[in-house]
This record gives C-alpha cells, sequence and structure tokens, in this order.
C-alpha cells in the first residue's frame, strides 16, 4: 500500500464489501416490493439521509449552476440507465453471463481513463488486474455455466455496463471541486426523478396496497444507508485520491463479498472453484 492512502483503501474495500451485501438484501427486499419501487423508495430515504447528515456534518456545499447538469448526467448514468440495463437485460441472458458482461467494467474503465484523464497504470497493475478478473470468472462459473442469451439481452446488460464506465470517467472532475456528500446527495436527488414516472405507471398500485414485512424494510433501509450513500461516498474519496482506474480495480471484491454473504445468510454453496476464485481476486488486487 501506498504511505498515506491506507485510509483509502480500507474505504474501497468497505464500499465493495457494501455493494456486494446489497445483492443478499435485495431478495429480502423482494419479499415485499416490486424492483421500481425498491430503487425509488432507496434513493428518497438516502437524499433525505445525507442532506441531514451532511448539513450536520457541514459537508454539504452550494452547487454552481453549471455543475447541476452534470449531476444529473451522473444520476442518468447510475443509478437509472445501469439500472434499467441491468435488471430488463436480466429477463434475457442467464445470470451467469450476465456477471460475467459486469465483471468487465474493471477492464474497460482503466481504457477509457487512459484517453480522457491520461490515467497511466504499470504493467504489475494490468498483470493483478487480470489476475483478478479471471477469480471473478471463477467465481461466476462456480454458480453454474447457462449461458443462454438473446442479442437483446447482451446488449442491455453492455447498456449497464457503459453507464458505470461513463459515471467513473464523469465524477472524477467533480470529486476535485465537491465532497462527496455533495456528489451523492445531488446525484440521488435527480434519480428519483427519473424513476418516479416508472413507479407510477408500473408500481403504484401494488406500492399503496401492499404491507412490507420487517426484514424487507431493514433491507430497503440497509441498502438507502449503505448501498445508495455511504459507498459513493467513500467511491468518489478513493476516485479524488487514486485515480478512476486504480478506485474501480476494487470493484472486483463485489462478486467476492456477495459469494461470502451468501454462503453465511442465504446458505448457498461455497464450491472449491469459488474459493480458488476468491483468492485469484485477492491476489490480482494486491498486485494492482
Amino acid at each position: 500500500m501506498q504511505k498515506g492512502k491506507t485510509g483509502i483503501y480500507i474505504g474501497l474495500v468497505l464500499t465493495m464489501m457494501f455493494w456486494g451485501l446489497t445483492f443478499v438484501f435485495y431478495k429480502l427486499a423482494f419479499e415485499s416490493f416490486r424492483p421500481f419501487s425498491v430503487i425509488f423508495l432507496r434513493l428518497i430515504i438516502s437524499v433525505i439521509f445525507l442532506f441531514v447528515a451532511g448539513h450536520l456534518l457541514k459537508r454539504i456545499q452550494k452547487v454552481e449552476k453549471k455543475d447541476m447538469l452534470t449531476l444529473a448526467g451522473l444520476a442518468l448514468f447510475e443509478p437509472f440507465l445501469y439500472f434499467m440495463g441491468e435488471s430488463n437485460g436480466l429477463m434475457f441472458v442467464s445470470s451467469t453471463l450476465a456477471a460475467v458482461i459486469v465483471a468487465t467494467i474493471p477492464l474497460l474503465v482503466p481504457v477509457i481513463a487512459y484517453f480522457v484523464h491520461k490515467e497511466k497504470l504499470t504493467r504489475l497493475n494490468i498483470i493483478g488486474l487480470f489476475l483478478s478478473f479471471g477469480g471473478v470468472i471463477a467465481v461466476i462459473m462456480s454458480t453454474g455455466l447457462d449461458w443462454s442469451a438473446t442479442i437483446k439481452g447482451v446488449l442491455l446488460m453492455f447498456l449497464a455496463v457503459f453507464s458505470a464506465v461513463a459515471y467513473a470517467i464523469i465524477v472524477k472532475n467533480m470529486t476535485h471541486k465537491y465532497t462527496g456528500f455533495t456528489i451523492t446527495a445531488w446525484q440521488n436527488f435527480f434519480g428519483i426523478f427519473l424513476f418516479l414516472p416508472f413507479v407510477l405507471i408500473f408500481d403504484f398500485q401494488h406500492l399503496v396496497s401492499t404491507i412490507p414485512t420487517q426484514k424487507a424494510l431493514l433491507a430497503l433501509l440497509y441498502m438507502a444507508i449503505f448501498g445508495s450513500s455511504i459507498t459513493f461516498i467513500l467511491f468518489t474519496q478513493g476516485v479524488r485520491e487514486l485515480g478512476t482506474s486504480k478506485a474501480n480495480f476494487f470493484a472486483n471484491l463485489i462478486p467476492v463479498f456477495a459469494a461470502i454473504f451468501a454462503f453465511f445468510i442465504l446458505k448457498e454453496e461455497m464450491p472449491f472453484l469459488k474459493i480458488a476464485g476468491i483468492v485469484l481476486v485477492l491476489l490480482g488486487l494486491v498486485l494492482s
């Protein structure tokens, strides 16, 4: 680890751990809420939390009018287009193929960041990145080998990928001007209005008539505070201090944490291939 960067590394590891655990809580939230409602309510709770906590901690800044459009663009790419691509893409491709496509994000980000931000990687960074990617593939393969897909599904999944890449590239410039609290609060605020029409059209009747379980409410609260708030604050700090490429290296930890939490919470199996994949991801991350 680079001297003085330990806190940033820990923050990024926590970010991926929180995001990995989000996949488990999604399953609990879906017991009472539909997908559009989950993301919509998650964003509302997140915005309230961020603006209140941000003002108390004096971390919310005044945003210049010219930057509001950029923050709206961040919301357009993530969570809106990313969610739309991933959630709809999963209807037409197998979960195995979808996971492999999403795993290409840390590979694509350094390429775009090289041309846009002039970020360079060492040979060891690249070796570690591909080794870690191999580990992710091993973790994914351990859950099954269903590669069924349609062109429509693949295109939707790549929409999610390119949305995540675009978000990572755009947010870099904003991190040198605004705090993570400010960026995340406003991006989620705009996200609420992007999802509102879909909630009204597809989920409204179900949302107003359902009586959520305690588990679903707690899952929603977790995803709002950790999955949509604290994680993005820590991630933007990582992008500011390490650069877009290196901060995104840590994304390979998401399936690792998801697999570990699924094993302990959902009682899913932990075969040798999955364990070997986890080891490869960690080794690649250390090398990176």
